[in-house]
C-alpha cells in the first residue's frame, strides 16, 4: 500500500535513520522515536531523547514476519497463531532474543519485544531499511504519549532532526505487549488488542497484574503517561467535584459535560460513548487539558469493556504519579 505524496518524506527519514540519527515515525497507536535497533550507540541515544531509564526495555519494529526469525528464537505455536492473526497491528510478542539484538535493547534480560505495525508510512519505511527500528513513544519518559506529529514536536522539539507525519494516529493507545509462559499467552500490557480478543485465538490468556519499578517489559511502571497536572480518576465526576473547587479545574469525561466548569476545560472522549473514539481521543485530551495549566485534572473511569481497560489502565497509572 502506498501512501501518497510521502516519497520524499520517507527517503529524508530513511537517510537520517542510516546515518545513525534518531527521528519520530508514525504508528497506528502512538508516534515513536525510532533508531536502528542494531546498533547501541543509537539506541542509548533513544533512551538519553527520552530521558528512559536504562532499565526499561523498548520494543522493536518489523516489516514482516519473514524477518521475524532474524531477531527471535524458539517461538512458541501460539505465538506464532498470535501473529498470523494480529500482525501488522498493535500487539507485542515478548520472545526470545538472537545475539544479533543488543543486550541495551532489551535491558540485559533474555525476551525481545517485537511487533510489525500497521501504519502504511511505517510498513513502507520499514520494508526500505536494512535494520529493524526500536521505537518507545516520542515523549520524555513518563509523560503522555503523542498520537499526531504535533504533539511530538511540541515536546521534542530540538531534540530529533525529523518527524516523519502520518497524520493522527487511528488506534491512539499503545500495543498490548503479551509474553508466554510455556503455551499461556500473558499480558505484560494492556492495549489496543483486548484481552478477549487475544483469547479467542489463543483459547486461554492471563494478565500480569503487576506494576513494578524493574519492568520485564515495557509498559510495566506503575507510574506513567502522565500530565504535569495532577490529576484524579473517579467514578463518579459529580460527585468528586463536590469536594474539589470548580476553579482550576478540568474535566476529562467519558460521554457527557459537566455543569459549573467552564466548557474550555472540559474535554469529552467520545459523546457516543463509543470506546474506540474515546482511546483514539485519550492522550490528544490529556494533551489539551495539560496546556491550560490547571490546578488539577478530574477524570473519569470509563466503562471497563474491550479497549476501555486499556484506557482505564493509562488513567490508573497517569493518576499515579
Amino acid at each position: 500500500m502506498t501512501y501518497m505524496g510521502k516519497d520524499i518524506e520517507i527517503e529524508i527519514a530513511i537517510a537520517l535513520l542510516k546515518n545513525d540519527q534518531v527521528i519520530a515515525i508514525p504508528t497506528e497507536t502512538v508516534y515513536g522515536l525510532a533508531g536502528n535497533a542494531l546498533n547501541p550507540f543509537v539506541v542509548n541515544k533513544i533512551y538519553e531523547i527520552k530521558n528512559r531509564p536504562l532499565n526499561n526495555p523498548l520494543i522493536i519494529h518489523l516489516p514482516d514476519t519473514t524477518q521475524l526469525y532474524k531477531y527471535v528464537k524458539d517461538i512458541p505455536t501460539i505465538a506464532e497463531k498470535l501473529a498470523a492473526y494480529f500482525w501488522p497491528g498493535p500487539l507485542t510478542l515478548l520472545l526470545p532474543k538472537s545475539d544479533i539484538i543488543p543486550d541495551i535493547v532489551t535491558a540485559g534480560l533474555p525476551n525481545v519485544a517485537v511487533r510489525i505495525p500497521s501504519h502504511p508510512l511505517a510498513i513502507q519505511l520499514l520494508h526500505k531499511l536494512p535494520f529493524p527500528l526500536a521505537a518507545p513513544s516520542a515523549n520524555p519518559f513518563g509523560y503522555i504519549s503523542p498520537t499526531s506529529a504535533e504533539d511530538v514536536k511540541k515536546m521534542l522539539f530540538g531534540k530529533i532532526p525529523y518527524i516523519l507525519d502520518g497524520g493522527p494516529c487511528t488506534k491512539g493507545i499503545e500495543s498490548t505487549i503479551v509474553g508466554f509462559d510455556g503455551d499461556m499467552p500473558i499480558i505484560y500490557r494492556v492495549g489496543a488488542i483486548t484481552p478477549d480478543a487475544i483469547k479467542k485465538i489463543a483459547g486461554k490468556v492471563e494478565i500480569n497484574q503487576k506494576k513494578i519499578q524493574n519492568p520485564l517489559s515495557p509498559g510495566m511502571l506503575p507510574s506513567h503517561y502522565a500530565p504535569h497536572t495532577p490529576l484524579f480518576l473517579t467514578n463518579n465526576i459529580a460527585t468528586l467535584l463536590k469536594k474539589v473547587p470548580h476553579s482550576g479545574t478540568g474535566i476529562l469525561a467519558f460521554k457527557n459535560p459537566y455543569p459549573f466548569i467552564p466548557e474550555n476545560c472540559q474535554v469529552v472522549l467520545s459523546q457516543m460513548g463509543n470506546l474506540d473514539e474515546a482511546a483514539r481521543n485519550l492522550y490528544k485530551a490529556l494533551h489539551r487539558l495539560d496546556s491550560l495549566k490547571l490546578e488539577r485534572i478530574v477524570a473519569e473511569r470509563v466503562p471497563n469493556a474491550e479497549i476501555g481497560i486499556a484506557i482505564n489502565d493509562r488513567l490508573e497509572r497517569a493518576a499515579n504519579k
